[in-house]
This record gives structure tokens, sequence and C-alpha cells, in this order.
């Protein structure tokens, strides 16, 4: 990966970290009851799960990419396309900020194992991962090099896109409980997945 294709990985994945969904939700309503400390094994769960799940994507599209060219394309387009299909349901999807409070306080290994289960229990994630990385590797020449690169530039991107939605939840409560805010953060992040989908489209 080059310089730019990194900062550019980088901040696409900070987006991601901090859009609307199940995991942000959780992160939500752990940080609204408990504090942004609490979450922070949670957030590791998550980021972990996102990484074997974006290392599997590597290994599955390189193979493809190396050995069959023309399927390559075709889940290439069918990538961008899902890119920009996830965009507009972030845009016209209601936002519900009714969050589910948790009182207890788990230890850290249970927090992790919820954190990794709640997105390893979405198949999206790594269909996500399969659209989004032809847009910053060229997938025919991956090393090994550029998927640790990838795991360490992923891990730490989430990292701070998780732990600032906790942090900024346990100091601004009355924020994150406004809708229109929520919705505000929805649209912008669909924008910018649609914005992915078309440029993926476009250099394909």
């Amino acid at each position: 990966m080059s310089l730019e294709s990194s900062i550019t990985f980088f901040a696409a994945l900070f987006i991601f970290a901090i859009t609307p969904g199940p995991g942000v939700f959780a992160i939500l309503a752990r940080a609204l009851v408990s504090g942004s400390r609490s979450c922070l094994s949670l957030c590791f769960g998550m980021a972990v799960s996102d990484v074997v799940y974006l290392i599997l994507a590597c290994f599955g599209l390189s193979t493809i990419a190396e050995n069959y060219g023309t399927v390559f394309t075709i889940i290439r387009f069918a990538g961008a396309g899902y890119l920009i299909y996830l965009g507009w349901k972030m845009w016209v999807t209601e936002v519900n900020v009714t969050l589910q409070q948790e009182h207890s306080h788990s230890g850290l290994l249970a927090g992790f194992c919820q954190g990794f289960l709640i997105s390893a229990s979405n198949p999206k994630v790594i269909l996500f991962y399969i659209a989004f990385l032809p847009t910053f590797m060229d997938l025919t020449v991956l090393s090994s090099g550029d998927i640790v690169l990838a795991a360490c530039l992923a891990i730490t991107a989430l990292m701070l896109g998780l732990m600032l939605v906790a942090v900024s939840a346990a100091s601004a409560k009355k924020v994150f409980r406004s809708e229109s805010a929520m919705k505000g953060l929805n649209r912008s992040a669909g924008g910018i997945m649609a914005g992915a989908g078309i440029y993926l489209a476009s250099n394909s």
C-alpha cells in the first residue's frame, strides 16, 4: 500500500467505525450508563473481529484476483453496487435512538467476547470488506506485508473511532440521545459510503 492509500484507508475505516449500527449502539448504551472506560474491552473485541474478517477478505480476494480475472472484475462491480446500496440504506433508514441500558459491569474478557460476537455475528461485515478492499489495494500483487499493514491500520482506526463514540457519549449524553444528530451522522456516512462505491465502479 502506498502512503496515500494507507492514509485514505485509515480515514475510511475510522468513519466506518463511528457509523451507527449494532456495535455503535451497544457502545452508546454502555457508555451512557457505565462511562467510557467500561467500553474499552467491548471496542477491542469488535475491532479484533473486524480485523479477522479483513484478513479473510484479503486472502480470498487475492486468490481470486490472481487466478480468475473475470470473476474478480464481477466481484469488484458487485462490491461497488453493495457500497452504494449501503450508502442509500444509511441515508433513508430511520434512526432508533432507544438504547437498552446495561447495569452490570462485566469483566474484561466478557466485554471482549461480547464485542467480538457483535461483529462476528454480522455477515455484512465481511461483505463490506470484500467490497471495500479493492478501492485501496492492488490485490493482484498483495503481499504479507500489505496484509499486516492493513490489519494494523484497521485495528488502530477502529479502536480510535469506537472509543471516540464511547467518550463522546459519556460526556455528551443529550447529543447522542438526539434523533437529528444520529440522522445527520447516518447521512454523512452514507454519502461517503456511496461515494466509495462510485469510485470503485469507475476505476474497475
